[in-house]
């Protein structure tokens, strides 16, 4: 929400756009939450290995981090600028914003690692604007979340608020940052750090968990 109210005053949200990813993601996460999750056996198993529900989770996302940080850092026509006269297919988003939903929901995380190739590569909207429409629905999406969740998990309090502390120290920073970031740069950046988080979730829950 910090993040979101500072990129309102550059104008560098897409409002339409990110309220029609956002609607079919917020009602996708609640529901996931709701009622897939807890659905889910206690005990998966993959090719004769058995996995805890909260490990298969951990290795999806993994999975999930990997091919949208390719998407981003392959080469394309497409260098996360402004594109001339691209017309939105908002049914299409409409379908984005629920599939992203029901896969962050699942995954547990506001997904912005999803959400920005999607409004990248699939609505080309350039990436400081791909970045900041994605931290409004990431605010949105995450409160339909947390509500899902919030009689069915035990909340660590003093973690989140210090947690979330950080991140609104790590907002200013970024915002502040990002004028002096190509967007053709930044777009290549993301791919790669995502990539990086991908392998460290990976080898932790395969081997060292």
């Amino acid at each position: 929400m910090v993040g979101s109210f500072q990129n309102f005053r550059k104008g560098l949200i897409n409002f339409k756009l990110g309220f029609t990813f956002a609607l079919p993601s917020l009602l996708a996460v609640y529901l996931t939450r709701r009622f897939l999750i807890p659905a889910l056996p206690d005990f998966i198993t993959v090719a004769g290995y058995s996995f805890t529900k909260e490990k298969s989770i951990m290795v999806f996302f993994a999975i999930l981090m990997l091919f949208a940080a390719i998407s981003m850092i392959r080469k394309s026509k497409y260098k996360g600028e402004q594109v001339e006269n691209f017309k939105l297919n908002y049914f299409l988003v409409f379908i984005e914003g629920a599939v992203v939903g029901v896969l962050t929901g699942i995954v547990g995380a506001a997904g912005g690692f999803l959400i920005i190739p999607a409004l990248v590569i699939l609505a080309k909207q350039p990436m400081k604007i791909a970045v900041a429409t994605s931290l409004m629905i990431i605010a949105c999406k995450s409160l339909f979340g947390f509500l899902g969740d919030l009689n069915q998990q035990a909340i660590e309090w003093q973690f989140l608020l210090s947690f979330t502390c950080l991140a609104i120290i790590g907002i200013f920073i970024g915002i502040y940052s990002n004028k002096y970031i190509r967007g053709a740069s930044l777009k290549t950046a993301f791919g790669w750090f995502v990539i990086s988080m991908s392998a460290y979730i990976f080898i932790k829950e395969i081997f060292f968990s």
